[in-house]
């Protein structure tokens, strides 16, 4: 695609990576058929070529977004799958993060839009205030009808749909030591899942444990920066990839690591593009790229490694494969061959690489196309009639189990229950063995 971006816009960084991904796109349109906005509203707009030639005009002239253009952008998921498709190599994910940067800077919002972006930013990314919103969320819900009524509001009516009935315990987790383990690594400690889902990390402890693993916490690590990072707040998420790099730089040149290891994919393609990110930070750079480098997804680490002797436990899995870790990662198989060398029988749904809707706050802030998305998913999920649905985000699980009403599970949960672990509490009205 031919640009016209004036050589001064081009001093900015950002403004050049943006001019580059753009100038690799050959309006082919194989991007179509894959993005789920574009399956199921049919506006080129609302495809990833249609966003491209948008955040272009808005780019290249520097012009103020209008409402438009940013309902358009607001509308992608961010699941990547035409990056999966794209015979370009078009880095579309580089260019719609820059261009909610740019709308955050330059957009002023309607003022409900704005104060529901601070709010999801204040809450989600810390777990206390997390877990605090959630416990109080049952004595809102009986005004949901209120909230979806009005436009103003209708965000936080999404959000009590997705809290849960009962909000788990705290899960106190200890760092695991193996004496002459074989390896070193630091577990993500997260912000969502150890609220939603506590069960996932001690699964994880657990089962690379018995895989001859020390597993460090380290110590100052936070949030990844991916919930904020996609609501545009920029400044917000390098200064969260800047606390985790400190973190996990003091780890790694202390007694060294093998790995970081990260249980939600979502959080996985954030940090393994830290060294990105941080690319213009001259402090930075070179340690936040040593860092992505050796962040990996669970599954993608035990799929390097040995897994301990399995009981198998004759399920037949429906794997969702979330699209951060299919389009952003890359990972694919890992997850559905390990499953299997654990004794499942894995299947696999029709229309594996279209989003659930989850996508961190999208079923939130879009709730409407989210809710058809989902729905679409479970159908399709359903209809492999398994015993249980596995993925391996704690965001696609959540957004599953709402519109399928099916147990779901994550990956790491069903691999550890067949090395030794319990029965997954979501398997609990299965028979006994």
């Amino acid at each position: 695609m031919q640009t016209r971006f004036e050589p001064g816009a081009l001093a900015d960084p950002a403004m050049a990576t943006s001019e580059s991904v753009i100038r690799k796109c050959v309006h082919c349109g194989f991007c179509t058929a894959t993005c789920p906005t574009y399956v199921l509203l049919g506006d080129e707009n609302d495809s990833p070529r249609g966003r491209i030639y948008l955040i272009k005009d808005m780019l290249e002239n520097s012009r103020v977004p209008g409402p438009e253009t940013v309902k358009h952008v607001d509308r992608c998921l961010s699941c990547l799958a035409c990056m999966t498709t794209c015979p370009s190599g078009v880095n579309y994910m580089h260019l719609v993060d820059h261009a909610r940067a740019y709308i955050h800077e330059h957009y002023r919002r309607p003022w409900h839009e704005r104060a529901t972006r601070r709010l999801l930013a204040w809450v989600l990314p810390y777990p206390g205030r997390m877990r605090l919103a959630l416990e109080w969320a049952p004595l809102a819900k009986p005004f949901k009808g209120l909230l979806r009524s009005m436009a103003a509001t209708k965000a936080l009516a999404a959000m009590l749909d997705l809290a849960p009935v009962r909000v788990p315990a705290p899960t106190p987790m200890e760092p695991v030591r193996v004496p002459g383990a074989k390896a070193r690594v630091a577990l993500l400690q997260g912000c969502a899942e150890p609220v939603l889902s506590p069960q996932v990390r001690a699964a994880t402890l657990r089962l690379l444990a018995r895989a001859g693993c020390e597993v460090v916490f380290a110590q100052g690590e936070g949030c990844c920066g991916a919930l904020v990072h996609h609501l545009g707040r920029e400044g917000d998420a390098l200064d969260a990839a800047r606390r985790n790099v400190d973190a996990w730089m003091a780890e790694i040149e202390g007694k060294g690591l093998d790995a970081v290891i990260v249980t939600t994919s979502g959080c996985g393609t954030t940090i393994k593009d830290y060294g990105h990110m941080l690319r213009s930070d001259q402090a930075y750079a070179a340690k936040a790229a040593r860092v992505s480098a050796l962040a990996m997804d669970v599954s993608e680490y035990l799929a390097k490694i040995e897994l301990p002797p399995v009981t198998p436990r004759g399920l037949e899995v429906a794997y969702h494969p979330p699209c951060s870790l299919q389009h952003g990662q890359k990972v694919t198989e890992a997850p559905k061959r390990l499953l299997a060398q654990a004794g499942y029988a894995v299947r696999v749904p029709a229309e594996a690489h279209l989003c659930c809707g989850s996508a961190g706050t999208y079923n939130i802030l879009q709730s409407e196309i989210a809710d058809q998305l989902g729905a679409r998913k479970a159908e399709r999920l359903s209809a492999l009639d398994g015993d249980v649905i596995a993925t391996g985000n704690v965001g696609c699980a959540v957004q599953i189990a709402r519109h399928s009403g099916l147990p779901v599970v994550h990956t790491i949960e069903l691999l550890d229950w067949a090395t030794g672990g319990p029965k997954p509490a979501n398997l609990s009205h299965l028979p006994q063995e």
